[in-house]
C-alpha cells in the first residue's frame, strides 16, 4: 500500500516541477510570470474557496481547498520560502494560546 500523499510530497512536486521547461509544466508557467502572478492565482483560488465554503459545496469546496494549498505553494516557492519555515512558524506559536498569539502580532 502507499504512503499518504501529504503536503510536504506536494511542495516536493512542485519544486520538481518547477525544474522542468514551461512547456511541460503549469508550475514553472506560473512561476515564470513572477511571484505577483503567483499572488493573484492563489487570491483567486481563495475567492473560489470562501464561494464554495459559503455555498456549502462540500466536494467544490475540497477541490478549491486542494487549488489552494498548491497556488500557496507555488507563490511561497516564488518568493524562496519553504513549507519547513511555514511549519516552524506554526509550531512557535503552539507555544501559547490562540488569543495571546493574536494580540502579541496586533498592528497598530
Amino acid at each position: 500500500m502507499a504512503g499518504k500523499f501529504t503536503i510536504a510530497d506536494l511542495e516536493q512536486r512542485i519544486l520538481d516541477r518547477a525544474k522542468a521547461p514551461a512547456e511541460e509544466s503549469y508550475t514553472r508557467k506560473l512561476l515564470d510570470k513572477g511571484a505577483a502572478h503567483c499572488a493573484k492565482k492563489f487570491g483567486e483560488e481563495a475567492v473560489e474557496a470562501v464561494l464554495a465554503a459559503v455555498s456549502e459545496d462540500r466536494e467544490r469546496l475540497t477541490a478549491e481547498a486542494a487549488d489552494v494549498l498548491y497556488h500557496l505553494l507555488v507563490l511561497l516557492h516564488s518568493r524562496d520560502v519553504t513549507l519547513a519555515e511555514v511549519e516552524q512558524l506554526l509550531e512557535s506559536r503552539t507555544k501559547k494560546s490562540g488569543l495571546e498569539d493574536k494580540a502579541s502580532r496586533a498592528r497598530e
